[in-house]
């Protein structure tokens, strides 16, 4: 699964990178001109300023050139995140690539997937070391640049933005966006990394409220019958235990109830772990995901759970 994942995240943000050059996507602000798939896309206003269309045909062309496209692409990915939640997140989001290539270059630096992180996360083979801060010190910067430069290049000429920048000769508002944009993204990707994800970015957070709305959406669900299994739960790569929490990119608890699990990008990270593990003992895992009619029953025994659990609590008080 992960590698099927890797295999779109890369394709993705290859389409992010290029998508400005190739004029699959960006918008002029010079000639106030929007580009999609190669071709000038126009709203007739011109025309309409030229005399060539009445009102009612301009009005026409925008409402089919600008708000239908635009309410149908705003439907089919909500309705993907209504069924699947944060799909896009885990599996295509060019932020989300390098956020976990940089939790990889931190936890090489000081065992943890976050500067906020209380504890360190133990993982076999990695022994932390401090030569590595240069180097995810250095990824923050490259990046930030990169997200800078590639966000201008949606506004100006790819190639306008590029040689003024190889060239030196870039215009100071050109100048100003860089050093801000690259200030700004290089900071989020050394410290807020996760609290953007899981808190301030809007598609994510959308995302997260149709899933949340829907009790048939996409959970991982987990076999509590089975629970004592978890008690040696271990795999190569997390010797020490608790695989699924510490093999989670968010820092989150996948054994969780779902209400707490609102930021869950669906990357399958925990259900690789638990199947690692429980292969090794010949059992069969404990998390997987649950869609549909599944997903609400995984929510109801969620419920009854949640109330025996509060009613023993009170019997104790």
């Amino acid at each position: 699964m992960q590698r099927r994942r890797l295999f779109f995240q890369l394709g993705f943000f290859a389409l992010f990178l290029l998508a400005p050059a190739l004029n699959l996507l960006r918008f002029d602000l010079n000639e106030a001109q929007l580009w999609f798939l190669g071709q000038r896309w126009s709203l007739g206003i011109d025309a309409f300023r030229a005399g060539d269309i009445t009102a009612n045909q301009a009005a026409i062309q925008i409402f089919a050139r600008a708000f239908l496209p635009g309410i149908a692409l705003i439907v089919a990915f909500l309705a993907v995140a209504w069924r699947y939640g944060r799909l896009y997140c885990g599996w295509l989001c060019p932020h989300f690539t390098l956020v976990e290539t940089l939790n990889t270059a931190l936890h090489r630096a000081c065992g943890k997937l976050s500067v906020w992180d209380q504890h360190r996360t133990p993982r076999a083979g990695v022994k932390p070391s401090v030569r590595w801060w240069p180097v995810f010190f250095v990824l923050c910067v490259v990046f930030g640049f990169l997200w800078a430069i590639t966000l201008l290049s949606y506004l100006l000429p790819p190639a306008e933005v590029w040689g003024n920048l190889l060239t030196g000769q870039s215009t100071p508002n050109q100048a100003r966006f860089l050093i801000a944009g690259s200030t700004v993204f290089t900071l989020e990707f050394a410290f807020a990394r996760h609290l953007f994800c899981r808190f301030g970015c809007a598609v994510g957070f959308f995302q997260s409220l149709v899933w949340m709305a829907n009790p048939k959406g996409m959970v991982v669900a987990f076999d509590r019958d089975q629970a004592r299994d978890c008690r040696s739960c271990s795999t190569a790569t997390y010797p020490q235990g608790s695989a699924c929490d510490n093999g989670c990119p968010m820092r989150l608890h996948p054994r969780n109830i779902k209400r707490m699990m609102f930021s869950c990008v669906q990357c399958g990270q925990c259900l690789d772990s638990c199947e690692e593990t429980q292969a090794s003992k010949a059992r069969e895992p404990l998390l997987e995901w649950k869609v549909g009619a599944d997903a609400v029953r995984e929510t109801l025994r969620q419920r009854k759970a949640d109330r025996e659990t509060a009613v023993l609590f009170e019997r104790k008080i």
